[in-house]
């Protein structure tokens, strides 16, 4: 048997996808700082943004020098948001948002990953009205489902789902009520595992086989890209998406 991934290849691996993971979320605090001002308490988005790089050990004076630059407070780059939409083998619909500082570079990507995988990108709104945007705050397995469900409710939530394989619950909300609900359910000791405003797809597409592989493959590349911060896709990939 080959030996395994130096401690220090390790290392490098998480350092590198940790880099990845902090530069989408300063350039999230970035653009809803400068869209919506520097205090969080008046700017949900923000906020979120905020909490997301709280999350992930990010410190706090990296996220206030984010504010600061976006404000005028420090020199910062300015990032444009920009939205792609198209079709991944099988008839999948997918959606690329993306927050950059060159909009011809990051085209020029998107649009290779799509050829690359035996996909191609679409038009404006070509599969945007297949999704919808809204809140979602998810419990794993085990978590109180009726305290849960009460608080949803109390809060101003839209729906609760509870996954029968498993027990895990997802607590999904309007967009503008997505703050004030997962407050609600914090203060009350349940903050869930995952919280993000997001996009659903009315229907999924399943894919199997090949087809899903390549699928899987070109919303993990999209994923990885510097310039993409979020990928939405109406795939029901099955196995393929832990392959």
């Amino acid at each position: 048997m080959g030996r395994g991934p130096s401690i220090e290849a390790r290392k490098n691996a998480e350092d590198a996808r940790r880099g990845k993971i902090f530069t989408k979320i300063i350039r999230e605090i970035s653009v809803a700082a400068r869209s919506g001002g520097g205090d969080p308490t008046g700017n949900p988005r923000l906020r979120a943004a905020i909490d997301k790089g709280l999350s992930a050990n990010m410190s706090k004076d990296v996220i206030e020098r984010a504010i600061k630059k976006a404000t005028g407070e420090l020199e910062g780059v300015e990032y444009e948001e920009i939205r792609y939409e198209g079709y991944a083998p099988g008839g999948v619909a997918v959606i690329v948002d993306c927050l950059t500082d060159n909009r011809v570079r990051t085209v020029a990507d998107v649009r290779h990953a799509f050829g690359k995988f035996g996909g191609n990108l679409g038009t404006d709104g070509s599969v945007a009205f297949m999704f919808r945007k809204l809140g979602v705050l998810s419990f794993a397995s085990g978590a109180d489902e009726e305290r849960i469900t009460e608080l949803a409710i109390e809060g101003g939530a839209d729906d609760i789902v509870v996954y029968p394989e498993d027990g895990a619950i997802d607590v999904v909300t309007a967009p503008e009520s997505f703050a004030q609900v997962k407050s609600a359910m914090e203060a009350a000791g349940f903050a869930p595992d995952i919280a993000e405003v997001t996009m659903r797809a009315d229907n999924d597409i399943a894919v199997s086989g090949e087809t899903a592989q390549q699928v899987a493959k070109l919303l993990r590349w999209l994923e990885d890209m510097d310039d993409v911060q979020a990928v939405y896709s109406n795939a029901d990939l099955g196995e393929a998406a832990f392959a």
